[in-house]
C-alpha cells in the first residue's frame, strides 16, 4: 500500500532537488535536442536514484546498481554500419564487417533518435575522454535517455576533473543512445530494427533497437581503431599490465579468452583490461574502466574482480535473490553474458594515469575449442605476424546474440568486429614495434584439451596463470621445447609445476588418432581462412602457419 506514495515523494524530491540544483548545464538544442531537464556528470548518487526510480534497478548486497538490457544482451554485428564518405571512403576495409550505410539513411537514423530522445522528459549526459596520453586523447559526448547507460560510460570514460568539464567545449565524438526505441527496418540498408550507425565525417553515432551497454563502449573503440592509425599509432584489442620494475605485457584476445581476468593480476599493476594504443613512447589505455564477464565468478578464483563490484558499479543481467539482493554469478538463465562495469581504479593496484612503456612480452589468448593447440607456445616474429592476422579462437556463449556454445572462428587481429581498416594495417604496425623493441610473442591457449569441446576439459585457471607467470618471470624463455609438428610453433617442454601432458595436447587425448583428425582439421581451417590475406602478407609470413596437409 505504501509503494506508490512513496515512489511520488521520491520523484518529487528529485525534481525539486533538479529545480534547486543548477549543476554542469548544457544545452543540447544545436543538436535539435529540447529537452529541459537535462542532468550532465551526474554523480553515481543521483544516477542510482533515476535509475532505482524510472527504470527498475535494483542495488545488490554489494552495493553495484543491477540493470537489464533488454532484449539484447550481447552486440549485434551484423546491425552495425559505416556511412560511406568521400573523405574516408578508401581507408575503410568494407564487407561483412564494416557495412556501407549512405547518408541519407544516416540522417533518418539520427533525427528517429532526436526526435525520440524529444520524447523523454528527462536525458543524461556524460562528457569524458578517450585515451589517457594527452596527445591522442578524444573528447566524447554521450547523450542517452537511461541513468544506467550514463553511469556505465561514466564508468568506462576516462572521467574528467570539475575544471576540464567547465572548459570542455566542443566534443570529437558524440552518440546518441536512443536504444529503447526501433530503427524503421524499412529504411534503406536496415535489416531488422536495430541499428548502429557511425559518421566519421560528422563525428557522430546512432544507436537505435539496442540497450546492451557494450555498443557505446565498441563504439568509441571502433573510431579510435579509425583515427589511431591514420596517426601512425596502433590501436590494439588488448589488456596491459606492468611489474613493479615497469615490464609491461599485453594480451590479445576476443571476449571469453581471459584477458581481463589474466591481465588482473595482484602482482602487478593493471594499465587496463580490453583496449589500448602503442605509440613511439610506450602504450596507452583508452578506457577510464574495465568490463568484465561475471559468469561463475568467485571471490577465490578471481578476487580483484569480484571486490571491485560494488557502490558505484554496474551489473548488467545478472540475476539476484529477491529478499537478500545476493547475485547468483553461476545462473546464466538471462544470459551468459552477465557484466559488471566499474572504474579502474576499482582495482586495487591499478597504475593512474593507464600509460607504459614499450612491452617486454606480448600473449596472444586463443580458446580453442578443437582441444588441439598447447597451452603455451613461443612464436617467431613471422608466427606472431600469422596469428595476429589470424585470430583464431572460438566465440563464447553469450558474447554476440544467437551464440550459445564456443564456435570455432578467425578474428582478424583477435577483434575484426572493431576494426576499420584493412588487418594487415595494423598488422604492419605491430610488427614494426615488436621489431622495434624486441617483444617476446606468445600463444596461450585458454580453451580444451584432452579432446575438444564436448568431451575434453577446459584449461583450469590455475594451469593458465601458472603459465603466465613463468612468462613473466622469464623461467618459460629459457625453457627447452618440442617443435609441433602441425603448427610448427616451440612448444615448452617444462613450465613450474605443471604435468608434462598438460603442455603437450597430444598426450592428453585418449585416442591418438583423433588428435591428428582434430589437429588437421584446425590446420586446413587455418589456411582456408588465411586465403583472404596472403596477397598482402610476405612469403616469409604466409609460410609460418601450419604446416601443409
Amino acid at each position: 500500500m505504501l509503494a506508490y506514495p512513496v515512489r511520488c515523494c521520491l520523484t518529487i524530491t528529485l525534481y525539486l532537488r533538479e529545480l534547486l540544483m543548477s549543476v554542469n548545464p548544457i544545452d543540447l538544442q544545436e543538436y535539435g535536442i529540447r529537452v529541459s531537464d537535462v542532468i550532465r556528470n551526474a554523480t553515481p548518487a543521483r544516477l542510482y536514484e533515476y535509475a532505482i526510480i524510472d527504470e527498475h534497478a535494483a542495488i545488490s548486497a554489494s552495493g553495484a546498481l543491477a540493470t537489464r538490457s533488454g532484449d539484447k544482451t550481447g552486440r549485434s554485428p551484423k546491425d552495425k554500419r559505416i556511412v560511406d564518405e568521400p573523405e574516408s571512403s578508401n581507408d575503410i576495409w568494407w564487407g561483412d564487417v564494416n557495412i556501407r550505410l549512405t547518408d541519407r539513411s544516416f540522417a533518418i537514423n539520427r533525427q528517429r533518435a532526436i526526435d525520440y530522445l524529444n520524447t523523454r522528459s528527462r536525458i543524461f549526459v556524460f562528457d569524458g575522454f578517450a585515451g589517457w596520453d594527452p596527445d591522442h586523447q578524444l573528447k566524447i559526448r554521450v547523450i542517452a535517455e537511461s541513468a544506467y547507460h550514463a553511469l556505465f560510460m561514466h564508468n568506462m570514460l576516462i572521467r574528467p576533473t570539475a575544471e576540464q568539464l567547465q572548459t570542455f567545449g566542443e566534443p570529437d565524438i558524440t552518440i546518441f543512445n536512443a536504444g529503447s526505441f526501433p530503427a524503421n527496418p524499412y529504411t534503406a540498408q536496415m535489416t531488422s530494427t536495430t541499428s548502429v550507425d557511425l559518421s566519421f565525417k560528422h563525428g557522430e553515432f546512432v544507436i537505435l533497437g539496442t540497450q546492451y551497454a557494450g555498443e557505446m563502449k565498441k563504439g568509441v573503440f571502433t573510431v579510435m581503431n579509425y583515427l589511431m592509425p591514420k596517426k601512425g599509432v596502433l590501436s590494439m584489442h588488448c589488456s596491459a599490465n606492468e611489474s613493479a620494475e615497469g615490464s609491461v605485457s599485453l594480451f590479445f584476445g576476443l571476449s571469453g579468452t581471459g584477458k581481463t581476468t589474466l591481465s588482473t593480476d595482484p602482482h602487478r599493476r593493471l594499465i587496463g583490461d580490453d583496449e589500448h594504443c602503442w605509440t613511439s613512447t610506450g602504450i596507452f589505455n583508452i578506457e577510464g574502466g574495465c568490463y568484465a564477464k561475471v559468469i561463475h565468478l568467485s571471490a577465490e578464483s578471481e578476487p580483484e574482480i569480484y571486490q571491485a563490484i560494488r557502490y558505484g558499479s554496474v551489473l548488467e543481467n545478472v540475476v539476484f535473490d529477491e529478499t537478500t539482493h545476493v547475485v547468483n554469478y553461476d545462473d546464466a538463465s538471462i544470459t551468459e553474458n552477465t557484466r559488471v562495469a566499474y572504474p579502474i581504479e576499482y582495482i586495487e593496484n591499478a597504475k593512474i594515469p593507464c600509460v607504459g612503456g614499450h612491452p617486454d612480452n606480448i600473449i596472444f589468448l586463443t580458446c580453442d575449442a578443437f582441444g588441439v593447440l598447447p597451452p603455451v607456445a613461443k612464436l617467431t616474429p613471422e608466427q606472431a605476424m600469422y596469428h595476429f592476422i589470424s585470430g583464431y579462437t572460438a566465440k563464447v556463449a553469450g558474447t554476440e546474440m544467437n551464440v550459445n556454445e564456443p564456435t570455432a572462428t578467425f578474428s582478424a587481429c583477435f577483434g575484426a568486429a572493431f576494426l576499420v581498416w584493412h588487418p594487415a594495417k595494423y598488422a604492419e604496425l605491430l610488427a614494426d614495434r615488436i621489431r622495434q623493441h624486441g617483444s617476446n610473442v606468445w600463444l596461450v591457449n585458454t580453451g580444451w584439451g584432452g579432446g575438444p569441446y564436448g568431451v575434453g576439459k577446459r584449461m583450469s585457471i590455475k594451469h593458465t596463470r601458472g603459465i603466465i607467470d613463468a612468462i613473466h618471470d622469464g623461467s618459460l624463455a629459457n625453457a627447452s621445447t618440442r617443435t609441433d609438428p602441425v603448427f610448427r610453433f616451440e612448444v615448452p617442454e617444462t613450465c613450474g609445476d605443471l604435468p608434462s601432458e598438460v603442455l603437450w595436447p597430444a598426450d592428453a587425448w585418449a585416442d591418438a588418432d583423433a588428435y591428428q583428425s582434430s589437429a588437421r582439421r584446425l590446420a586446413d581451417l587455418f589456411h582456408d581462412n588465411f586465403k583472404k590475406f596472403e596477397s598482402g602478407a610476405s612469403e616469409a609470413i604466409r609460410n609460418a602457419g601450419p604446416a601443409a596437409t
